[in-house]
């Protein structure tokens, strides 16, 4: 029987450690049928160290998404690879120190700048980046922590989750034609590299403990990944513009 991504061609960035959603994506993806290449940066030789312990070899290729240069190469060099695109994964988010950990009131704006940059309008530069190679529809899917409520630690992270859930949707509205969907899953907290960067994390995740309907378990990115892969697939054919909570039920739940 083969996977619900069989024959896709998808581009996956952020695979920075084992216990990323982004590298249970790309397990899941090849597992479902997907011809996979991964980005990374800074380091690309740490990610081709993980991508050894995925089910099949996959090239890395170093791709900055505040860099021009390196945008405007994407297409050939993932071209030459794979022909094609049929989806694009944005797993990229970062905030400086200073804009997280408690101290909302007192960010510069150059870190809230990078933040912003950094996290929301990559999703717009990686998916314009990549547009060329989807001449056949595709789809787009982002990764937020629900911009719908002001969490603990997480400062100016929220500010620019929200803002990358609103490019989402406008990215929705304007590649429709292209019949190109633009989704995001919105995880409960995940123990990764990124979540190690936010002071105070045990804090914000402490959350799910007392809240979470559904077991939640910080060191499971699986369910995640599953769900990126579902959007990935033509399993949601006419859903775009949407935000999808795997996060153990915790959004639907007051105080």
């Amino acid at each position: 029987m083969s996977g619900i991504l069989e024959g896709k061609r998808v581009l996956i960035t952020g695979v920075l450690m084992e216990s990323s959603i982004a590298f249970h994506t790309a397990k899941l993806a090849q597992e479902q049928g997907a011809e996979i290449i991964l980005t990374a940066f800074p380091r690309p030789t740490l990610t081709e160290r993980i991508a050894r312990k995925l089910p099949k070899p996959t090239k890395v290729i170093e791709l900055d998404v505040t860099n021009e240069e390196h945008l405007g190469r994407l297409a050939d060099v993932v071209g030459e690879e794979l022909g094609g695109l049929d989806g694009v994964v944005h797993s990229i988010g970062f905030a400086p120190q200073d804009a997280l950990g408690g101290n909302f009131l007192n960010t510069p704006f150059e870190s809230v700048a990078t933040a912003m940059h950094v996290s929301a309008f990559s999703l717009k530069s990686l998916t314009m980046a990549c547009l060329p190679l989807m001449q056949n529809g595709g789809s787009v899917v982002g990764l937020t922590f629900d911009a719908s409520f002001a969490w603990p630690q997480y400062d100016w992270m929220g500010p620019a989750k929200a803002a990358l859930e609103a490019t989402s949707r406008y990215l929705a509205r304007d590649l429709g034609k292209q019949n190109i969907r633009c989704n995001l899953i919105s995880a409960g907290p995940i123990g990764s590299m990124a979540a190690k960067s936010i002071p105070g994390f045990g804090e914000l995740a402490s959350v799910w403990d007392n809240r979470s309907p559904l077991e939640w378990d910080l060191k499971d990115p699986e369910p995640a990944g599953k769900g990126v892969v579902a959007l990935l697939s033509d399993w949601f054919p006419k859903t775009t513009g949407e935000i999808v909570h795997v996060d153990g039920g915790l959004h639907a739940i007051g105080a």
